[in-house]
């Protein structure tokens, strides 16, 4: 499977969603590389998978998932005529994750289970807030992608990264040099890679749970970047509970047609 760029990756899925979107009521945004914004229609929605869809609507705290606000509105034409939505955005690694963890069933999967460590029958969390403990007795509070049970799941796609931020921040944190080997981590002009995952990782010891990101098998990238921040854990036990797992991977124990919307909106086929 080739390596893709985060630019690369998005221009792919933009032009599997222009082909879909003629069938949808949408939009498209500027830029030398369009993404399709869709637009809720009765009963559907473009951007996700229908089974998933219905499921979300009829969950309140699911469907509240849906109105996190679109942070690229100034992209769109006419801009101010209606509001838009992350996850109506055709790259969203959100909407992804969602199309897969509320399909009906898919939890009760033996096998899907077994890769991601948690028990069947899980209901996730979406947008769940932890906090990590700060040395002056404060948490910080961060948002975590989706919980199912003692697992954090941080989900990308198309993004650039995990973020970077200044050591100042990261000394902040009570587990911090229990947890890493500060000097391992990867560091330039005083800033530190991997923000997202190391908070990320400090969440789940603090929760003592575990933790995984979840990506493109096509984003090496990332993948190495996680790799660089594991590598610096001092504990094998702790390491043990982290974990990469790919929107491949999981696409293999999903029902055939959910499989087939995978491939057909991103590209995503299941490894085998």
């Amino acid at each position: 499977m080739a390596a893709l760029s985060s630019s690369a990756l998005r221009r792919e899925i933009s032009e599997r969603n222009l082909v879909r979107a003629q069938n949808h009521e949408h939009e498209l945004t500027y830029g030398s590389v369009a993404s399709v914004i869709y637009h809720g229609e009765t009963g559907e929605h473009g951007n996700f998978f229908p089974a998933s869809y219905r499921a979300i609507c009829k969950r309140p705290e699911w469907a509240r998932r849906l109105e996190k606000c679109y942070t690229a509105s100034g992209r769109v034409p006419r801009s101010a005529d209606r509001r838009r939505y992350e996850l109506d955005c055709a790259n969203s690694s959100d909407a992804l994750l969602m199309n897969i963890f509320c399909c009906p069933g898919i939890l009760l999967r033996a096998q899907i289970c077994t890769v991601l460590g948690v028990n069947r029958g899980e209901v996730p969390e979406f947008g769940f807030r932890v906090g990590v403990p700060l040395r002056d007795g404060h948490v910080d509070r961060t948002e975590i992608d989706m919980r199912l049970g003692p697992l954090l799941v941080e989900a990308k796609l198309t993004e650039s990264g995990f973020q970077s931020a200044p050591m100042r921040l990261l000394v902040r944190y009570k587990e911090l040099d229990e947890v890493f080997d500060v000097e391992d981590l990867h560091a330039n002009g005083g800033r530190v890679r991997g923000y997202q995952l190391i908070r990320g990782a400090l969440a789940a010891h603090a929760t003592g749970g575990s933790f995984a990101v979840l990506c493109d098998a096509r984003r090496r990238d990332l993948m190495e970047q996680w790799f660089g921040v594991m590598c610096a854990v001092r504990s094998l036990s702790f390491r043990s509970r982290l974990k990469l797992l790919t929107w491949q991977e999981i696409a293999q124990a999903a029902p055939r047609r959910l499989q087939q919307f995978l491939e057909e909106k991103y590209g995503i086929v299941a490894e085998v």
